[in-house]
């Protein structure tokens, strides 16, 4: 690992020294260095700020750091330099500036109002300067210590993506999970949840697919993030944006089709009614079929938001979606002596009409973002209900002569009512020439779950059927009736939590982050089949400690450690038990080390080397089998490296590289010390290139990569290693038509993707091609 570590590190000190070539050799352009202000003289971080030169329409630009400052390298010449920032109105200077000498421009930003929204977006193309997920204030990327991807907008539109799996394809440090094929499930940083996923900031952790068709962008927050997340966020976790109404009118519709029946349309309208009130309303209808036989979907969504500038210093933001996803469930191909099985990658084991995925979710949401002084205040709520329902076959193991396999079948029902409501107040200060950016919150919340599960009894008198290896299709008919373990219970869950923070700035050059947060977790668990209540309470004090360092203006060099807990009751907590009532929660904590360089404004260059122990973990008791023990471990060691952005004015490029080697430290309840953890491979590389080679036409090309990799933690099945190739071709026909193609896995290769255990295998999609049409006026 160490070889691997330093070769890729020399190559990116190496290679990225070239790019200040757009500069003339030999000559050390000026250096622009300005602040940003508001109305108060509160240093406004995050600002966008760029340099036209006269007779140009667009020039080199950056964004403002904690302090509200910026630094430039620009050739000399006259300049409008233009400043934006959300929730501001738009500020310009005219400068010439010499060779010599460059001024120092002061822009004081006057509080939009009725015109903007103060919610900070990614840009259009590959790279979001700026976040406030991670922090909870707004902070330019290079500033976050901690490793984090954006997926924007853009990419998700270059290319065609739908699905969370589709996303992480092209974020280092994460895989997608079976997930028994039924819901979106992670494995970050050798840790698998599926639950660590949020919405604007807030918990949204029910089993099921989501969609993209409203998103701004996708955020994926590497290693434990309980400060600001909570509970959980063992390994990372994913924070999805939410698209809002703004004040700028805006009408686009996008028709996708292509192979095995698919069909898509969203539809993406935002118009401000008034001065003050704007709304947006998000919409998508899809049908599909799949490459696999008798498997398809069809899902539906729409998503109303509206926007309220309530005077001057107070936005409201009102949400509303309601998604409606079924599927047919299929759980894939099982293994034969320690590989995927040689079967015809569309062979279903089961019966399809019998496989059924339904989800219904509706999710409110109110943000009300107040300024008072140079003190922000922020509420968020939100609603959540769920229902959600699946039932499918699983197949077993093929006996030695391979000519049968075992299979089951089963259903299961959830249905979570979620309430959260957050509150944040946000100071900035200075004591002399220290700057601090203070938070102070707290979060409340309630969940209420009911589960139900029934076994499948073929005709009606056993629960497992040998079917034919060669034809593993079955019609026999099958009775559902609860087993002897099989769950109906109801769990209420209450969280309360107070979390305090400082982001101080030593100087220009290094800052520091420390935080702390305090969880009271209480976990209620009904048993409605004999009757017992189980109680389970956990105090989680979760720290954080970050510093930055900044030799250059550009260049942030970091260092982090942070601490997350996962209760007993499971990232679901859908089953409590004497005996798991009495375990400590899990611990996760991660030091990591790493460095994020923005070569030009709109290129970023990351890398990051962490270690996460993963302690407390379920062991038996060796003197005594039926006792539990919490001395078992587990650890990733890991290295990242990620670019995003634009290498040159045509040629954008999204991707990474990731080393994981995810183990068992000490023996637990699965596995022996060494194990290697499943689904984890060693290596993972991704790229997307996208080529503008002619004003109206583009090109791309993907490349991902996996190693060999264990389905489950006993090591005894592996998913080989695959490389797979994808392109695309653009081409706009005006000004608001384009037209795209997209074709995944190019060369047609076989491979498995995924699994959720030995016997439940993903074959990866065959080559299929998709076009799709978005208009925009």
């Amino acid at each position: 690992m160490r070889r691997l570590v330093l070769t890729l590190t020399l190559l990116l000190l190496v290679l990225a020294p070239a790019a200040p070539a757009r500069a003339q050799a030999g000559l050390t352009p000026p250096t622009l260095q300005g602040k940003v202000l508001d109305s108060m003289r509160a240093p406004v971080a995050g600002a966008r700020v760029e340099a036209v030169r006269d007779g140009s329409t667009s020039g080199p630009s950056t964004v403002t750091d904690q302090r509200g400052e910026f630094t430039l390298a620009i050739e000399p010449g006259r300049y409008t330099v233009q400043v934006a920032a959300p929730g501001f109105q738009d500020a310009s200077k005219q400068l010439t500036v010499a060779r010599t000498d460059a001024p120092s421009p002061e822009f004081v930003l006057e509080v939009a109002g009725f015109r903007d929204s103060v919610t900070v977006t990614a840009p259009r193309g590959y790279v979001a300067p700026v976040i406030s997920t991670a922090t909870r204030t707004a902070t330019p990327l290079r500033d976050v210590p901690q490793s984090v991807t954006v997926v924007t907008q853009e990419l998700i539109k270059d290319q065609l993506m739908t699905s969370v799996a589709d996303v992480v394809r092209y974020v280092p440090g994460i895989t997608a999970h079976q997930g028994e094929n039924n819901r979106d499930d992670l494995v970050i940083r050798g840790n698998r949840s599926s639950a660590d996923f949020f919405v604007d900031g807030v918990r949204d952790d029910v089993q099921y697919f989501r969609d993209l068709y409203n998103l701004d962008r996708v955020e994926a927050l590497k290693g434990p993030n309980a400060m600001i997340f909570g509970r959980g966020g063992g390994g990372g976790v994913l924070n999805r944006v939410v698209k809002e109404a703004q004040f700028e009118p805006l009408h686009q519709f996008t028709l996708q089709g292509g192979q095995y029946a698919a069909r898509r349309f969203t539809a993406d309208v935002d118009r401000p009614l008034t001065g003050s009130v704007a709304v947006r309303l998000n919409g998508m209808y899809e049908s599909s079929d799949s490459f696999r036989r008798g498997v398809g979907l069809e899902r539906y969504g729409v998503n109303p938001t509206a926007t309220i500038a309530a005077g001057s210093r107070t936005t409201i933001k009102l949400g509303y979606e309601h998604l409606h996803d079924t599927r047919v469930a299929d759980r894939g191909i099982p293994s034969y002596q320690g590989r995927p099985a040689d079967v015809d990658i569309a062979t279903f084991f089961g019966d399809p009409n019998l496989s059924d995925v339904r989800a219904r979710v509706n999710l409110a949401s109110a943000n009300v973002e107040h300024r008072a002084g140079g003190v922000v205040i922020r509420n968020h709520t939100l609603l959540g209900d769920y229902d959600r329902f699946y039932q499918n076959f699983v197949p077993g193991a093929v006996n030695a002569a391979k000519t049968q396999v075992a299979l089951s079948v089963y259903n299961n029902a959830t249905h979570r009512r979620n309430v959260f409501n957050q509150t944040d107040v946000i100071y900035s200060v200075s004591t002399g020439r220290v700057r601090h950016t203070l938070l102070a919150g707290g979060e409340v919340g309630r969940q209420v779950t009911d589960n139900f599960r029934n076994t499948g009894f073929f005709n009606n008198t056993t629960t497992s059927v040998l079917v034919p290896y060669a034809n593993p299709s079955t019609t026999a008919p099958v009775t559902f009736r609860q087993n002897a373990t099989d769950a109906d219970n109801h769990l209420r869950t209450k969280v309360a939590a107070a979390y305090a923070q400082d982001q101080i700035e030593l100087s220009r050059h290094v800052q520091v982050i420390g935080g702390l947060r305090f969880d009271r977790f209480d976990l209620q668990y009904h048993n409605n089949r004999n009757g017992d209540t189980l109680t389970r309470p956990d105090n989680l004090v979760s720290p954080r400690a970050g510093l930055v360092v900044r030799p250059i203006a550009p260049l942030s060099l970091y260092g982090s450690y942070s601490v997350s807990y996962l209760p007993s009751s499971g990232d679901q907590f859908s089953a409590l038990s004497v005996i798991t009532q009495q375990v400590k929660p899990e611990q996760f904590s991660n030091y990591e080390v790493g460095a994020k360089w923005d070569v030009y404004p709109d290129l970023s260059l990351t890398t990051a080397i962490y270690r996460l122990d993963r302690t407390n973990t379920r062991s038996t008791d060796p003197n005594d089998p039926s006792r539990i023990v919490q001395t078992g471990s587990q650890r990733t060691n890991g290295y990242e490296l990620g670019v995003n952005g634009r290498l040159t004015s045509t040629w954008r490029v999204a991707g990474g590289y990731a080393y994981q080697d995810a183990f068992v430290t000490s023996v637990t309840t699965a596995a022996a010390a060494g194990a290697q953890v499943g689904q984890v491979p060693h290596h993972t590389f991704s790229v997307w290139n996208n080529y503008q080679f002619h004003p109206r036409a583009a090109a791309a090309l993907g490349l991902i990569h996996r190693h060999d990799m264990f389905a489950a933690i006993d090591n005894t099945v592996t998913l080989p290693g695959y490389t797979r190739a994808d392109a695309a071709a653009f081409f706009t026909v005006n000004g608001r038509l384009r037209l795209q193609a997209n074709v995944e896995n190019l060369f047609d290769a076989r491979y498995d993707v995924n699994a959720d255990n030995n016997t439940n295998i993903s074959p990866g999609w065959p080559r299929v091609i998709r076009i799709g049409l978005t208009t925009t006026f």
